[in-house]
């Protein structure tokens, strides 16, 4: 199994797709990608001393698995063929938005489930849309729904969703994920700046 990270598999240039089929019918290895960390909008001085804890996104079936949707008709799903995320999908999502809050200096402290923080609020995303869009004009379409929770008496402080299109640029597999990785940095650095200027 090759590992490859979006900005690797881009400069390899990965050969072109020769179609849109479910993973598993062959027997070459696949490549498999990671999602960049994103990099949050504004950064600064601490504003919060408040702890979050960063839960597992939700996702149906398809999207909660390594396999990475293409769409290329309205209500049609196919899994991109040859290529695979790193690990399920809410999973490295979860590690880069942690990795997120992280670099962004903004927020006292963040964590996962089992790491021993004392939280003050959790956040927590659905994933509604993950997939590249094939029906006129590529693209990679990302929406996620986030609740802001307070820990501390289960309200929650806020909500909202944060959609990201970007167009693909070139051929082949890693040209989709990269389109991918685009949409989501712009939509998790978003839900960076708006947590930190939440709490």
């Amino acid at each position: 199994m090759r590992f490859l990270t979006v900005a690797t598999a881009v400069a390899m240039g990965a050969s072109a797709l020769s179609g849109c089929a479910v993973l598993g019918g062959g027997s070459e290895p696949l490549d498999t990608y990671v999602l960049a960390a994103p990099i949050p909008l504004s950064s600064g001085p601490r504003r919060s001393r408040a702890q979050i804890l960063v839960n597992e996104p939700l996702a149906l079936k398809s999207l909660d698995g390594q396999n990475i949707v293409i769409k290329p008709a309205a209500g049609s799903i196919e899994f991109l063929s040859g290529a695979q995320w790193a690990d399920r999908l809410p999973r490295v999502m979860q590690a880069r938005l942690v990795e997120a809050f992280q670099q962004s200096g903004r927020i006292g402290g963040v964590g996962r489930p089992g790491e021993g923080l004392a939280i003050d609020y959790q956040i927590q995303v659905e994933i509604r849309s993950f997939d590249v869009r094939l029906d006129g004009g590529d693209r990679a379409n990302v929406e996620l729904y986030v609740k802001l929770l307070n820990d501390r008496n289960g309200v929650v402080r806020r909500e909202r969703v944060f959609a990201s299109t970007v167009p693909v640029a070139g051929t082949g597999n890693a040209a989709y994920v990269a389109a991918l990785d685009n949409a989501f940095a712009r939509a998790a650095a978003e839900i960076v700046d708006w947590t930190a200027s939440s709490i």
